[in-house]
């Protein structure tokens, strides 16, 4: 009986356990599920044919050599873009979607326009060239919800650059809203030499921040420029386009692309947590060209459930862990088994024995 009472002790610890694992398994897939991603470590003609996800535009084309895109040419006014075919959608305000986005590049000495990352929505035109990053007039003139992250190696008065080696971020403006001076993390972009870049969207804390650094330097802690920004309020339910796109100005300036690489993913909506400052986005658009002022905040709570969540889960499945492993070794007693006694009868055998008593004798009888 006390082996079937330790065996189903341990049956139950071992159950305990199982449903510990698979609930923090859950929580850990459920804070960031991703939805979709592609990666693109080089580029020739055979991974960029027709039927593939990616798409040349305008003076873009394939060097394969060296394996990148050459996104223009070194020509006066050239511009090209390198485009994701497939749409994206950024969820909305109770579904939203974080994405994050890898590029390594080079651009040549010459003082162009440099090289964006970009979010496009669908209803713009990708074809048409010209323009600052193959992004026409139309971004020139201030219109349209494209967002995009400039690489810039030209100081335009008209927009604000404060120099010619700058990384900036754009609203549907070439006028930036945030911008970094390249150089404190001693990079030239206009050096010719390879860089690797990282623009990543949080849409928890709605912030859009870059990085960026030398091609022998691993990636940096602190983004280069970040800003606050609800992409999900300002696109709602639109597809979007990701690409990246170069323009050489009124110089012969190339820039190519040798890797590539993009993960969507969706934050649950316990994360989510609604902003401060509810401005909408419309400002972005108007026919003032000037960039919508939005208010910084401090948006720490989920940052304190994540933790608390993920230090919870642990706690849990150490201690499981530890009960089990005490359940195991520390808790083995000695099985008590029973003498056994026989079924059948057994015969014994006896003799009759003779007792003889002698009376004792007395001195009466003398």
């Amino acid at each position: 009986m006390e082996i079937l009472a330790v065996s189903g002790t341990r049956r139950r610890y071992y159950y305990c356990f199982f449903l510990v694992v698979v609930s923090c398994c859950f929580v850990t897939l459920s804070v960031a599920k991703p939805l979709a991603s592609f990666a693109y470590k080089r580029f020739d003609e055979k991974t960029l044919s027709f039927d593939t996800e990616i798409g040349l535009y305008g003076d873009a084309k394939v060097v394969n050599d060296s394996g990148s895109v050459e996104m223009n040419g070194n020509m006066v006014w050239n511009s090209g873009k390198l485009v994701h075919r497939k749409t994206i959608r950024l969820g909305n305000r109770k579904s939203p979607v974080s994405f994050s986005s890898y590029f390594s590049f080079s651009i040549s000495s010459e003082n162009g326009d440099g090289l964006a990352f970009m979010l496009i929505p669908k209803g713009f035109p990708l074809v048409n060239g010209g323009g600052s990053f193959g992004l026409g007039d139309k971004l020139e003139n201030g219109g349209g919800k494209v967002v995009a992250v400039e690489f810039d190696t030209l100081k335009n008065v008209e927009h604000g650059d404060q120099n010619g080696n700058h990384v900036g971020i754009d609203l549907g403006s070439l006028v930036s809203v945030k911008v970094s001076n390249a150089s404190s993390v001693n990079v030239i972009l206009n050096s010719g030499k390879k860089l690797h870049s990282w623009v990543d969207y949080d849409a928890s804390s709605k912030r859009l921040e870059v990085r960026l650094c030398n091609f022998s330097e691993s990636r940096p802690n602190d983004p280069l420029v970040s800003y606050q920004i609800d992409l999900s309020r300002m696109w709602k339910e639109e597809e979007v386009f990701v690409g990246i796109g170069s323009s050489s100005g009124n110089s012969t300036q190339t820039s190519g692309v040798y890797s590539w690489s993009f993960r969507l993913r969706r934050v649950p909506t316990w994360m989510h947590s609604e902003p401060l400052d509810p401005q909408e986005y419309s400002k972005v658009y108007s026919h003032e060209n000037k960039p919508p002022i939005i208010h910084s905040r401090t948006v720490c709570a989920f940052k304190i459930v994540t933790i608390l969540l993920f230090g919870v889960g642990c706690g849990a499945l150490a201690a499981s862990i530890m009960l089990f492993l005490w359940t195991v070794f520390a808790n083995r007693r000695a099985a008590v088994v029973p003498a056994e006694y026989p079924d059948h009868p057994v015969e014994y055998g006896y003799e009759k024995i003779k007792v003889v008593a002698e009376k004792a004798t007395t001195d009466d009888k003398k």
